[in-house]
């Protein structure tokens, strides 16, 4: 399981993060999704830590807590949802394209 990181500062690293967890556990991995067209963090990401107490640890020490001039929602992440097969929400207009 991983822990979700929420409103992260646009200027966090990967580096900055894992460092920030690894005072709460071991750090496996660190993940920032970026915006696919400007490639700027989007705001959120995912940290897998060692053990179970060791994202729970950090998620009672960091949920709320000011970093980088924001207040971080800190919690267990959900499991990705499935899409289906048509994914990114745009509608059949009949064949005809207005975009």
């Amino acid at each position: 399981m991983s822990v979700y990181v929420g409103n992260l500062s646009y200027e966090v690293t990967e580096d900055s993060l894992n460092a920030v967890f690894a005072e709460y556990g071991s750090v496996k991995r660190v993940q920032l999704p970026t915006d696919r067209e400007t490639g700027r963090v989007r705001g959120f990401g995912f940290v897998e830590m060692g053990t179970d107490a060791e994202e729970t640890a950090a998620i009672e020490a960091l949920d709320g807590a000011e970093w980088m001039g924001r207040d971080l929602k800190v919690n267990k992440a959900k499991p990705k949802e499935d899409r289906g097969s048509f994914g990114g929400g745009r509608r059949s207009n009949g064949g005809r394209n207005r975009y």
